[in-house]
């Protein structure tokens, strides 16, 4: 299921975010590359349900929703996000990248995700699609973006 997202997004959301897509031919496409039909249901029901949160998520106005807070992970939660994951998305915090609702939809997507444990490379793409469906995240976006791709680039020799 997590290829079928990754392939969707580099491939179909990202490139072409206002273009109605055909679900029905999307599936036959999918199915023709390769991948397992439950498992293009699956990711295709993923998006459904992040999708359900571009009516739901609207711009905090309480200025202690901005402040770093600690997020302390259940036990399911810490099992599929290891250290270097939780980790990071304390950083994209710090960063401002995550706010306290994009950081809870974000770990929300993880656990539907039908993986035991996320690697922190995949962990960084499950952010980019969130980041990319939230309405209002454009900057989180380009700036997590601008991190991921362009951070060899701005190093100094």
């Amino acid at each position: 299921m997590f290829d079928i997202l990754i392939y969707l997004f580099e491939n179909y959301i990202h490139n072409e975010s206002r273009i109605s897509i055909d679900y029905d031919s999307l599936t036959n496409d999918l199915s023709d590359i390769g991948f397992q039909r439950r498992d293009i249901y699956n990711a295709l029901s993923w998006l459904k349900n992040l999708s359900c949160y571009k009516k739901n998520i609207i711009p905090s106005i309480n200025p202690l929703s901005n402040k770093i807070t600690i997020r302390i992970y259940t036990q399911e939660e810490s099992l599929k996000l290891n250290v270097d994951c939780r980790g990071f998305i304390l950083f994209l915090e710090q960063l401002e990248i995550l706010t306290l609702d994009t950081r809870e939809v974000i770990i929300e997507r993880i656990m539907e995700l039908d993986i035991n444990e996320l690697n922190l490379e995949d962990l960084k793409w499950i952010v980019l699609i969130v980041l990319f469906n939230v309405p209002g995240c454009e900057s989180a976006y380009h700036k997590l973006e601008n991190l991921l791709f362009n951070f060899k680039e701005d190093i100094i020799h």
